[in-house]
């Protein structure tokens, strides 16, 4: 079976393009995925049939063969850096908790904001 890489795919389309190992781009439908993983990232790794189609060389049978690289490791911010960033969150959520001790309401683009960095400190501690 020839092996290649994902070069893309969009799980919204439910299409993409594979490398070949061999040189070449095959096209990939999301119903020659496996059920259980059936979305692909750029850079997997994927075994895989090949079919001639109404436009081209398309994939048939799909399988992962190692995950994609991870660049999770390398974007981390390091533990010095995340505790400056916790301490400026904990003075922000303080001062939105000394709004609310008003009995008013942060104003939106504040509201919109302060959100906006809880949702970018979520993600650097699920990293």
């Amino acid at each position: 079976m020839p092996t290649g890489k994902v070069k893309w795919y969009d799980t919204e389309k439910g299409y993409g393009f594979l490398s070949r190992d061999d040189g070449g781009e095959v096209f990939v439908h999301s119903t020659a995925l496996d059920p259980a993983g059936s979305s692909l990232r750029p850079g997997q790794r994927v075994e895989f049939g090949v079919a001639e189609g109404r436009r081209g060389t398309q994939a048939l049978q799909v399988r992962v063969l190692e995950p994609p690289p991870t660049v999770s490791k390398a974007s981390r911010k390091n533990p010095e850096e995340m505790v400056l960033i916790i301490e400026d969150l904990i003075k922000l959520l303080d001062g939105v908790s000394n709004t609310y001790r008003r009995s008013k309401h942060p104003d939106s683009r504040d509201a919109k904001k302060i959100a906006a960095v809880l949702r970018a400190v979520a993600a650097d501690l699920e990293t």
